[in-house]
């Protein structure tokens, strides 16, 4: 019986272990994407930082990724930034590939 508890512990400890790096994974991902997005809006410095924290906060984006990518594309049409939801889309998988080399 402790053979099972001990491979049961063995299983929740490795599941939490992803969940935790899927995490900073996303957490890093929508960064770097607000790092591109403040880039495109013309923000640099601490203003690009800045927005690229409230992407990257996942406390303003519980819809997941359709929410972030609305939300940049939003805000590119609110600053005439002549960039959809399709190309803020395609930034995502790119900087998805990126953060996942970075977190590992």
């Amino acid at each position: 019986m402790a053979d099972f508890s001990d491979r049961e512990k063995g299983y929740e400890r490795d599941f939490e272990r992803k969940q935790e790096l899927a995490f900073k994974v996303k957490a890093r991902r929508n960064y770097l994407l607000g790092l591109w997005a403040a880039g495109q809006m013309g923000l640099s410095g601490d203003a690009a930082d800045a927005y690229a924290r409230g992407i990257a906060d996942p406390s303003q984006h519980l819809g997941g990724d359709k929410q972030v990518v609305a939300k940049i594309a939003g805000d590119f049409k609110a600053k005439g930034v002549a960039l959809d939801e399709t190309r803020v889309d395609l930034e995502l998988s790119h900087f998805a590939a990126q953060a996942e080399k970075q977190v590992r």
